[in-house]
């Protein structure tokens, strides 16, 4: 009621007293902006992945550091142009060696008992000073029939101090290996390529 009482008493022809009417960014000359507009910092990209890459050989390989490392993880991945086999640990990559064999067949460490992985042939990666007995709870069978290569990966030892994983691949792939860090991983990328 008093709105209407307001309204009729402004002269013809005045300026609507509707809010709406008069609220900045109607269009109106001295609109402002309601707080001061921050133009962010220019963002580096990262350095993309892969970018100092090893590059792929038909070999046997081996590094890593003296010292040992408890294993905390092991996964596989992936992509269009290679399959991965990954051990993660809590402190630097231990040393290691991956080793190609004519068979996808390997000793159990402390038992002896021979098994053998989906595959036709296999990669014997063994790392030194190191053990999962307390920091290890996942899988210690990945099996992945739809990879092109790494058909599956298998612990076959963590006993007086030394960890070893069989990995059964569909053929004999080149393969490269390296280490990471933050966390330290010990990463086996075998190249794909139509079978």
């Amino acid at each position: 009621m008093l709105t209407l009482l307001l309204g009729a008493c402004l002269p013809v022809g005045s300026a609507s007293a509707t809010p709406a009417a008069n609220a900045p960014g109607n269009g109106t000359p001295n609109s402002a902006a309601s707080a001061p507009r921050i133009t962010p910092p220019p963002v580096t990209p990262p350095t993309p992945p892969g970018s100092n890459l090893p590059a792929f050989a038909c070999a046997n390989t081996g590094g890593g550091s003296t010292g040992a490392a408890h294993v905390t993880m092991a996964r596989v991945g992936e992509t269009a142009d290679f399959d991965r086999f990954v051990l993660q640990f809590d402190g630097k990559v231990p040393t290691y060696t991956v080793k190609r064999q004519p068979k996808p067949t390997f000793t159990m460490g402390g038992s002896g008992q021979t098994i053998t992985l989906s595959g036709t042939v296999g990669v014997l990666v063994s790392v030194s000073s190191a053990t999962g007995a307390t920091t290890f709870s996942g899988p210690t069978d990945l099996v992945h029939p739809e990879y092109l290569v790494l058909k599956e990966a298998r612990q076959t030892q963590d006993f007086e101090g030394v960890v070893s994983w069989g990995l059964g691949l569909a053929y004999a792939a080149c393969l490269r290996t390296f280490t990471l860090s933050n966390p330290a991983r010990l990463v086996v990328d075998f190249r794909t390529k139509s079978p």
